[in-house]
């Protein structure tokens, strides 16, 4: 199976980037986390992203906040799908994050998810993945299953309060 990278902008964004990991650990998906940043390691940023399908890699989660050009920047030197997710800092509450993360030019295109949402990011790329993957798409489908189930349970407990 194909590795997700997991690359933050600072450590401040570990947070949000364990929220994908343990979503990418419960579906067996391998992993990598690294701390590049787009502005202060351009250089091993770029190094990074042009070599990750070569080294195993199936897709990118760019996690970054303020002004968030981290999702671009790897965008920009991979073909591989990049997937950004806006992390909330002091100022603006994540929007600045939000906007420079999905307004890419066209021809670098990076999917991007809510602020600060690192589990759909993770269950976005797992969905990229099993794409080729039979079983990781039937560990889907039951995890969604399963959700489901949860949600009806709590409409039967909810039904017999009122």
């Amino acid at each position: 199976m194909k590795k997700v990278g997991l690359i933050m902008g600072s450590d401040s964004d570990l947070p949000v980037v364990q929220k994908a990991a343990s979503v990418l650990k419960e579906l067996g998906i391998p992993y990598e986390a690294h701390v590049y940043s787009a502005h202060r390691t351009p250089a091993e940023a770029g190094a990074w992203s042009m070599a990750a399908r070569d080294e195993g890699f199936g897709v990118v989660i760019a996690f970054a906040g303020m002004a968030a050009h981290l999702a671009g920047a790897i965008a920009a030197n991979t073909t591989l799908p990049v997937i950004g997710v806006p992390c909330k800092s002091a100022a603006l509450d994540g929007m600045d994050a939000l906007l420079s993360t999905v307004m890419m030019p066209s021809g670098i295109p990076v999917a991007t998810v809510a602020i600060d949402g690192g589990k759909n990011a993770a269950l976005l790329a797992a969905e990229i993945l099993a794409l080729s993957d039979e079983k990781l798409a039937e560990a889907l489908i039951a995890r969604r299953r399963a959700e489901s189930e949860a949600v009806l349970e709590k409409d039967k407990t909810i039904e017999s309060r009122i």
